[in-house]
């Protein structure tokens, strides 16, 4: 069973999408459930977790009427954390499975945004209702996530998007190991193998040059916390999704059977806590 526990699908619009600029080519299209299909025949998914792309509930509303189908297992929607009618808003969300929320903290200028006490009170609601909070943030923002975990309920669910984003192009592997192992050792927090191509450089990266920091992934959260993921379509920047799939792999093959098959499945589905089949 193989569990992708991160993608997008987007109608593309230039203006609703601006972080894909023209210089995208491969991603300025639309990304729909045919296309979705496609990559899930080539890879042989059982099921995936699809994750906004915009910060809109619209898009929120979308994705969650697109998981009727049965691919989809799941849906990390975007919903606006500091809303005092947060609860209001969640309770007359469409009927979907709601799983997690994610929020776009590394567009954020503010240095202590998950800090401030109108966004831990929307946390707070997102742990209360058993859903679980994917981080997105550059590896500068890997303290803040830290401090944000330690001020919350201890039983909520946290997932790192994209390893927390080390800089693979400045060779910032020393300072992010250490903030990243400092997340880790809240037994409540993940992190998804994905996204690192993107942070290196997508035209010439290589498996040699990831492997220091898949190995400090695996190694830091252990194959219990990792779940496989392919940031498709954005890793079209430069890996198609199966060549990226067999990468992770090669990489966890050292791992006994039982827990590659977490990594690459059962860790999404006990994470966002959805039924195994």
């Amino acid at each position: 069973m193989i569990i992708d526990a991160h993608h997008h699908l987007w109608r593309f619009d230039p203006v609703a999408y601006d972080w894909i600029t023209p210089q995208h080519t491969v991603l300025r299209h639309d990304f729909l459930l045919a296309e979705l299909a496609a990559v899930a025949s080539q890879s042989e998914l059982s099921g995936t977790i699809v994750v906004q792309a915009k910060q809109s509930l619209d898009e929120t509303r979308w994705l969650l009427g697109l998981a009727q189908q049965p691919l989809i297992r799941g849906v990390v929607g975007w919903v606006p954390l500091a809303d005092p009618n947060l609860s209001d808003l969640l309770d007359v969300l469409p009927s979907g499975p709601l799983v997690g929320v994610r929020h776009v903290v590394q567009g954020e200028a503010n240095p202590g945004f998950l800090l401030r006490p109108e966004i831990q009170r929307g946390l707070r609601e997102i742990g209360r209702r058993g859903l679980a909070y994917d981080i997105l943030i550059a590896a500068r923002q890997l303290p803040q996530a830290t401090c944000c975990v330690e001020r919350l309920p201890a039983d909520m669910r946290f997932i790192l998007d994209h390893g927390g984003k080390p800089d693979i192009r400045w060779r910032g592997l020393a300072t992010w190991s250490a903030d990243l192992a400092a997340l880790a050792r809240h037994a409540n927090v993940a992190c998804k193998l994905s996204g690192l191509v993107t942070e290196a450089d997508p035209a010439t990266w290589t498996v040699a040059e990831l492997e220091p920091y898949v190995r400090t992934i695996l190694d830091t959260f252990g194959p219990r916390r990792v779940l496989f993921a392919s940031d498709w379509p954005v890793c079209l920047l430069g890996t198609s999704h199966r060549a990226w799939l067999d990468a992770v792999r090669d990489w966890i093959s050292g791992f006994t059977l039982i827990e590659q098959q977490a990594i690459l499945g059962r860790n999404a589905l006990t994470w966002y806590q959805l039924e195994h089949s």
